[in-house]
């Protein structure tokens, strides 16, 4: 299974992190993906000058806003 990381540390928290999460976890029901993904909440990428925090497996952190995050899902996962 791999796994979608989104940071909830306070910078990330006060940016939107749990927006993404929710967002995030709508379209893993939407494209069934329940039993592929696994979503999941990190504290701290150290990424705090940036969006909000978030990981693909064991990627470095992506940026990502509230405005970008279903793009980047369908990039970064459905393209996976």
């Amino acid at each position: 299974m791999r796994t979608i990381s989104v940071c909830v540390g306070s910078s990330c928290h006060l940016k939107g992190s749990y927006d993404i999460i929710r967002i995030f976890k709508a379209l893993i029901k939407e494209h069934g993906l329940e039993d592929k993904w696994e979503l999941k909440a990190e504290f701290c990428c150290n990424n705090c000058r940036n969006p909000v925090s978030v990981r693909v497996d064991d990627s470095e952190p992506y940026s990502v806003d509230l405005e970008s995050a279903e793009a980047f899902f369908k990039e970064k996962i459905l393209g996976a």
